[in-house]
């Protein structure tokens, strides 16, 4: 069997059309090494993959041709038998009232042929939301400055967000990534690189809300306090030091004499974390130790063996272990408050959280999922308009064989953990749950192929997890959108992601507002984009090129843009032609949700993250030009509100105003 054959059996597409229309066919010296990273996924002769019912459909499957009847099955929880029977042809009818959740198929055909399988009985549709069309307050929290924190914006600063954005109409606040990132690498700032995507990154804990923190540690450091708030940049470097020396302080007293409530709660808090919890407390303890990637630790760290990890506690809790998850827990708790105060302001969305589509691949999730995540090969995209030269993000995915193997349990835990205090999550890269763009180590990023997902049962999971918490899930969908995907999500109640920039036809034309439907987000720009004052002058051309990178369009080009823009917005009888003229614009769609950026409300100009670099820009550590408490005079409140009437009458033609989630 050659290596191409060998990809077909994998779920390898070796030639696809990229971005820009092109043909390609993966080099074979690529796809060997593609083919040796991908763990071989369970075959079957009486079924071929993971079984997906749906509550309102149909709940019979056909057999494959090789099935010989009759057939056996029974349908399991755990050990337990739900509900079993027989089926005297290639079709296996189900009960109809067989409870929402995970389960097993059990089958035996008359041949002896035995296999098990995962079933997965999920509702209609991801859950839909109890509001009518609403506007989200969009940031970067990191880059939010305030006379308290520590030159970095944290969970208090978020509060006082969620406060302002609540007077000004907003139903929610939008933030990048809080996954957790690498504390001894405070440079590798980027959000959508984390150490992990089940816990939060402690830097943006607010330390003086911290009970155990005296106040004495503050006054020891003014002059580093002053120092950090003071930077044009986010000083990860220097913040973090800080931070985490606050943090051993503050436990070092939760030790010494902690106070009964707030005990009880962080057991309550390490009960429920679980294994999970403690072996992410070990993972970093080991870290710290053997300072490598964890595929260079001596034996037996090199898995998340439980055995091996109960070693670290000894005969009581290993300190440094407990520091870790007294850590998660003050994250936690905080942003918990947030989430809360959204919910008293009567804020119908709250937090509207973003999930990365991979994570480091000598990171936590990398190590605890093993057979799940493919650390030989990275998630990325191929050429197209923006990035000519295709992307390699340097992150480990998923990989369709390991989430089978293991009931899909970690895309479960990594939704659950996004979900908890959201009223809203945006899945990265959704496209990545039909197929991932992968390229294997050692390649560039055009000598990747595409490899497919078992797309119908992380959808279903997606629905699951969605009406479980009570939460609205918006798919990133732009890339290379494979034919027919959108109608897929959208058949599951997920919702799309529209970006005004990109919704023009092959003329250059904005589309109008009949053009967007009312299950999406919109939104001018993305943070992988530039911002609206930086659009508007060009800047953002002029930037790439003077770091070598072809911004797929010319001055002529954009332009161009600039007039369409003002084109469709006097269309629409707006006179405006600056952002609120887009808001505006924006505001008389159907879309269900708008995200509106806060950095171009302050007219920032810079770029927040310019994919393709490393050095040449400083991603994801700019902070914004005013201070929290500043921005209701650096925002023309009238002008805000002008431009989203549309958002706010249709809120109280809905007869009730906001309405908690």
């Amino acid at each position: 069997m050659d290596v191409f054959e060998k990809a077909r059996k994998l779920g390898i597409d070796a030639e696809f059309v990229d971005g820009q229309g092109l043909g390609h066919r993966i080099a074979p010296e690529a796809l060997d090494s593609l083919v040796s990273a991908i763990p071989l996924p369970q075959t079957g002769r009486l079924l071929t993959g993971p079984v997906v019912l749906r509550s309102d459909g149909d709940t019979s499957i056909k057999l494959e041709s090789t099935a010989m009847p009759p057939v056996r099955w029974q349908i399991l929880a755990g050990d337990d038998v739900v509900t079993e029977g027989d089926s005297q042809e290639r079709i296996v009818s189900f009960p109809r009232n067989i409870s929402i959740g995970s389960y097993r198929l059990r089958l035996c055909d008359d041949a002896a042929i035995r296999e098990e399988w995962p079933l997965i009985v999920a509702p209609a549709m991801a859950y839909q939301g109890k509001f009518e069309r609403s506007w989200l307050l969009a940031v970067q929290l990191y880059g939010l400055r305030s006379p308290q924190n520590w030159g970095i914006g944290d969970f208090s600063d978020l509060k006082h967000l969620i406060e302002l954005a609540a007077q000004w109409g907003a139903d929610g606040v939008g933030l990048n990534p809080l996954h957790a990132l690498f504390a001894e690498r405070p440079n590798d700032c980027s959000p959508y690189a984390p150490n992990t995507r089940l816990f939060l990154n402690a830097l943006y804990i607010d330390l003086e809300a911290v009970p155990e923190l005296p106040p004495s540690f503050v006054g020891d450091h003014r002059e580093t306090l002053q120092r950090l708030r003071k930077e044009a940049l986010v000083d990860y470097a220097g913040i973090a030091e800080l931070k985490w020396r606050a943090l051993r302080v503050a436990f070092d007293r939760f030790r010494a004499a902690p106070e009964a409530a707030r005990a009880a709660d962080f057991e309550a808090f390490r009960e429920k974390g679980g294994a999970t919890l403690w072996r992410f407390g070990c993972f970093e303890v080991l870290r710290c130790r053997f300072r490598r990637p964890w595929w260079e630790w001596p034996e037996p760290w090199r898995s998340a063996d439980d055995a091996a990890c109960e070693s670290l506690r000894g005969t009581e809790d290993n300190p440094e272990v407990t520091f870790v998850a007294f850590v998660q827990w003050i994250a936690d708790r905080q942003l918990r408050d947030c989430r809360d105060r959204a919910t008293q302001l009567g804020m119908s969305i709250g937090l509207y959280l973003d999930v990365a589509v991979g994570v480091q691949p000598d990171g936590f999730d990398a190590w605890n999922e093993q057979i799940a995540i493919s650390r030989h090969l990275s998630v990325g995209a191929p050429p197209d308009a923006l990035n000519t030269a295709g992307q390699n993000w340097g992150l480990a995915g998923f990989n369709a064989a390991g989430l089978q193997a293991s009931d899909f349990a970690p895309f479960r835990e990594m939704l659950r953990a996004a979900m908890r205090y959201a009223g809203a999550i945006r899945i990265d890269h959704i496209l990545g749950l039909q197929r991932l763009y992968l390229v294997p180590h050692g390649f560039g990023p055009r000598d990747g192929a595409y490899v497919r997902m078992p797309f119908q049962a992380l959808l279903a999971i997606v629905a699951q997890e969605s009406i479980a918490a009570r939460c609205v899930v918006i798919g990133e969908d732009l890339g290379t959108v494979p034919e027919g995907f959108r109608d897929r999500i959208a058949s599951w109640g997920i919702w799309s992601y529209r970006v005004m920039m990109f919704e023009r036809d092959g003329r250059g034309h904005f589309l109008g507002i009949d053009h967007y439907g009312d299950k999406a987000l919109v939104t001018f720009n993305t943070h992988d984009l530039a911002s609206f004052a930086g659009w508007s002058d060009g800047s953002d051309l002029t930037l790439k090129r003077s770091m070598g990178i072809d911004p797929g369009e010319s001055n002529e080009a954009r332009h161009h843009a600039r007039e369409m823009l003002s084109d469709i917005l006097q269309r629409e009888t707006i006179d405006q032609d600056d952002y609120y003229g887009v808001l505006h614009f924006l505001s008389k769609t159907r879309s269900r949700l708008l995200a509106v950026a806060l950095d171009d409300l302050l007219a920032v100009t810079e770029q927040i993250n310019v994919p393709g670099t490393v050095d040449q820009h400083p991603n994801w550590r700019r902070r914004l030009p005013s201070m929290l408490d500043e921005f209701g005079a650096a925002v023309d409140g009238n002008a805000l509100e002008d431009a989203l009437g549309a958002r706010h009458a249709a809120r109280e033609r809905s007869g009730n105003g906001r309405e908690p989630r």
